[in-house]
């Protein structure tokens, strides 16, 4: 049941434990700060106590930013370590090379996408934009988020792109068979997201098989990586959208309720809308030019 003719465990199975002693790992790294913040600081001025992680970690965005890094910082060491000793491999087999010009074009991209997104739906009213262009508002926010961002795009790209493919390959499964398994997986990890779509799910999904091209055709995870970090960094703490439901923190402050939803994302944010479709579709384009020819490296796909 649990192996397959040559003695290995099946596929399945590895990537199924793996994902739960890496998210346990998370959550027991993150439970101390989440405690410290719980019993010191949920009270209100009322006396009322507060439940809502939220409400309680609302204007504490560095006691937020170090919760999360914690979790993080442990599940990705653990990660790692499940990749050496449990799959038997190397970690640069993972995807680790080729980092300066694949993190650029990554992270070029996702924040000109987003960017694209924004102005189309500015100059087409989808949204309104409450202080202009020329006066942006930085907060702590804007450095802690950029850290929170980072710390995702890694984590989650050594998930689902850097560690199941690769697992995937390793056993042989076909090309379609590892884009398809990967990008799913990232997609059911974020149906619990706050007021999700169909349309914000297909288009996980589908940015998924975009972040696995990325991983496949330029041999490096540095690529999506990047792509991760400015696509959701620019969504929320630049342009002010919500990124996959969550609360945007924005350097400028924008209206959407006068737009189209089916176009803006409405309240999941712009990965809800058929410009994120669009954009996420021209991202193929742009990597299949970038990447050209394969480059040799450790990782096949």
């Amino acid at each position: 049941m649990f192996k397959n003719s040559k003695g290995q465990v099946r596929t399945g199975w590895l990537i199924f434990v793996t994902l739960i002693v890496t998210f346990i790992i998370q959550a027991i790294f993150m439970l101390p700060v989440e405690m410290y913040a719980l019993f010191t600081m949920s009270s209100d001025s009322t006396g009322v106590f507060k439940m809502d992680r939220s409400d309680i970690m609302s204007g504490r965005p560095w006691l937020d930013v170090f919760s999360y890094a914690c979790g993080y910082v442990a599940a990705l060491i653990s990660l790692l370590l499940l990749w050496k000793f449990l799959n038997k491999k190397k970690i640069q087999d993972l995807g680790f090379g080729l980092f300066l010009k694949n993190i650029i074009f990554g992270l070029l991209l996702g924040a000109v996408s987003i960017a694209i997104i924004f102005f189309i739906l500015l100059l087409t009213d989808n949204i309104e934009l409450i202080n202009s262009l020329s006066n942006p508002n930085f907060t702590t926010y804007s450095v802690t988020y950029l850290i929170f961002f980072i710390l995702v795009g890694l984590f989650e790209e050594l998930v689902f792109r850097g560690y199941i493919m690769s697992t995937l390959a390793d056993r042989g499964r076909r090309k379609v068979t590892i884009y398809i398994v990967s990008a799913l997986i990232f997609g059911i990890a974020h149906l619990a997201n706050q007021n999700v779509t169909p349309l914000g799910i297909f288009n996980i999904f589908l940015v998924g098989i975009l972040f696995a091209y990325m991983y496949d055709k330029t041999q490096s995870l540095w690529t999506p990586i990047g792509y991760h970090i400015t696509w959701n960094y620019f969504q929320g703490n630049v342009f002010g959208f919500p990124v996959s439901g969550t609360t945007p923190y924005g350097v400028y402050t924008i209206d959407v309720s006068g737009g189209n939803d089916i176009v803006t994302g409405g309240p999941f944010g712009l990965e809800g809308g058929l410009l994120a479709t669009l954009l996420i579709s021209f991202g193929f384009i742009c990597t299949h030019l970038f990447s050209g020819k394969k480059n040799k490296a450790s990782i096949r796909v």
